[in-house]
């Protein structure tokens, strides 16, 4: 049965790893065997899909091997990343900021980088305070909620559109006013007004729930602030595991393109999918209605990518420079007309 790990990144990440470390051995994983992390939320469809019709030991036993997969459900990347370059995970998954950051900061050592991408969803810039109609309307008294301040998806998105609008030496500006509160919280802190929290960059399905309140109102998305589609969330591992497991990859990133197909086949059936794995206590015509919804494309494609690599260099967050999306990508998605 699948174990999952609730915590709180910044206080609890230590805890986590260490139970992580306690129960899966240190010594490298034979070929056969997987252990992947989630987080939370619909983004992680594909995953479910694999999960649910047991894809990666379908095309395991094509590639000739029993492949053990071990499923764990993390929310926040800051305790994957430890356990991932810890061994104790082989693949995790998160936004691709943090991901980039990986890639960067291991560049040389772990060589730690992208699988797939895990679909392009955008992210809604919400507020409930009547006198903001636009980002520039966002004042020393406005709060906005994102998951991780100043380093997350929403953070680093937030900084590439402040460095447009008002120069690169304000690209923090947003993260001043910024305040770290998970999306639930966020969500019922902006419907119900009467706290600090006056806005929230949010993903699905929390800005489909908080447009339902006349107080809150959409001012930006990323895909607004991207030019388009984007990729959310990626899975990433370690050239070791790369390495180390050519079947046992080769078999996974099988299953995520089978995922894809199948969802895009029957968006229905895939909500229903979603529901079931995740236990999910959402209403089934809202977890459709996002499925379905055309901006949300549930591909392993990335697309845009290499803005955040090309930006975040420009602006200093990441030190090694990216000649283009293949540089954080693994070869087995080479093929695909990613960006």
């Amino acid at each position: 049965m699948q174990k999952k790990t609730h915590f709180r990144p910044a206080r609890l990440a230590a805890g986590v790893l260490a139970g992580l470390l306690g129960s899966v051995s240190l010594l490298a994983r034979a070929e056969g065997e997987i252990s992947i992390a989630q987080q939370f939320g619909i983004g992680y469809l594909l995953l479910d899909v694999v999960r649910d019709q047991k894809l990666i030991e379908k095309h395991g036993k094509e590639q000739g091997i029993d492949i053990q997969v071990e499923w764990r459900s993390i929310s926040g990347a800051t305790a994957m990343n430890e356990a991932l370059l810890a061994g104790a995970l082989d693949v995790v998954s998160a936004g691709v900021p943090p991901m980039l950051t990986m890639w960067d900061r291991t560049r040389g050592r772990q060589n730690v980088k992208a699988i797939a991408a895990l679909g392009s969803l955008p992210n809604y810039l919400l507020s409930n305070n009547p006198a903001v109609k636009s980002l520039d309307d966002l004042g020393e008294k406005d709060r906005i909620a994102v998951p991780a301040a100043g380093v997350g998806f929403q953070s680093r998105t937030l900084q590439i559109e402040a460095a447009k609008r008002y120069g690169k030496e304000r690209f923090k500006r947003f993260d001043d006013i910024s305040v770290s509160l998970p999306h639930p919280d966020a969500t019922a802190a902006l419907t119900s007004g009467g706290s600090e929290v006056t806005a929230h960059f949010s993903s699905a399905p929390f800005y489909y729930q908080a447009l339902e309140s006349p107080k809150v109102r959409k001012l930006i998305s990323s895909y607004d602030i991207l030019g388009g589609p984007a990729t959310f969330n990626v899975l990433y591992t370690t050239e070791k595991f790369h390495k180390d497991n050519p079947k046992t990859y080769r078999a996974f990133y099988a299953a995520l393109a089978e995922a894809e197909r199948i969802v895009k086949a029957d968006k229905p059936a895939a909500a229903q999918t979603y529901i079931r794995v995740e236990n999910s206590k959402l209403a089934p015509e809202l977890v459709e209605k996002i499925v379905e919804d055309e901006e949300n494309d549930f591909t392993i494609v990335p697309q845009r990518t290499f803005i955040y690599a090309e930006k975040l260099h420009e602006l200093g967050v990441l030190k090694n420079k990216a000649a283009s999306w293949k540089d954080y990508f693994f070869e087995e998605a080479h093929d695909a007309e990613g960006s």
